[in-house]
């Protein structure tokens, strides 16, 4: 099976139909989400659509829990936007696509297992909110307990920046590897990068493709990093006065 994972999606409609249509060449069998479907973009509802739509697995991510409950651990222009997007969700401009997507979010997973992979927003330990950066493998006792909790290979994303964590406290960005990796005897945690809201510098959309392989071939995954018109995507931004400006010109810089 080829599963294409796709993650932090943020309300980032010119991003995610980018995707979608490259993810349409690649012989994909499924997509899985891994969350943040809505949050920081101009386009929540037509990105839960798609989703709904497009998506075999789909996971709760932090931003998607804020928009039905009151946010926590956010930023102001965080939650300034994820009330913005609540409003969104609830105008009484589209009362039956609103109450299919609230439905909808309302019954996400905070996780998902497909033996020997297992899928999540955050991490094996909190799946919804905790953060595994790249500097995390300096932090031997955090890493050490997150791969305890790991049976095989953890995919996630949350921080908006790909790469391939392995037991033995190494990080490898896309770049490092070819944009690709073959998943061997060890554990890994495998973040899926961003569609919507790249943090690694790279403006471009990220998402991975997981081969599962068979008897004679080992799990492989293919990064893919896909450009799109992420100048479309920030004018919708500025034009909207509950939105802060940083959230569209930080997708320029992929920060």
């Amino acid at each position: 099976m080829r599963r294409a994972l796709i993650s932090d999606i943020h309300g980032n409609l010119e991003a995610l139909e980018t995707v979608l249509r490259d993810i349409e060449g690649q012989g994909v069998d499924e997509i899985y989400c891994l969350g943040d479907v809505i949050g920081y973009g101009p386009n929540p509802r037509e990105c839960i659509d798609l989703v709904i739509e497009n998506c075999a697995v789909t996971l709760l991510g932090n931003h998607d829990q804020g928009a039905m409950f009151d946010p926590d651990g956010f930023n102001v222009g965080a939650e300034r936007a994820i009330f913005w997007t609540r409003g969104q969700l609830e105008s009484s401009t589209d009362r039956a696509g609103n109450e299919r997507r609230w439905e909808f979010l309302g019954e996400l997973p905070r996780s998902h297992k497909a033996s020997p992979f297992l899928f999540v927003h955050g991490s094996p330990r909190n799946p919804l909110s905790e953060y595994i950066f790249p500097e995390d493998i300096y932090n031997h006792r955090k890493m050490e307990r997150l791969f305890q909790m790991v049976d095989r290979y953890c995919f996630q994303g949350h921080t908006h920046v790909p790469g391939v964590f392995t037991e033995g406290f190494q990080f490898f960005a896309p770049e490092e590897i070819d944009h690709e990796y073959t998943l061997g005897d060890g554990k890994l945690l495998i973040n899926v990068g961003s569609v919507g809201q790249p943090r690694d510098g790279d403006p471009r959309a990220c998402y991975t493709i997981l081969d599962d392989g068979d008897g004679a071939r080992a799990p492989r995954i293919n990064y893919r990093r896909i450009p799109y018109d992420f100048e479309k995507t920030i004018q919708k931004i500025h034009a909207i006065p509950d939105l802060e400006p940083f959230l569209g010109d930080r997708l320029r810089q992929g920060r």
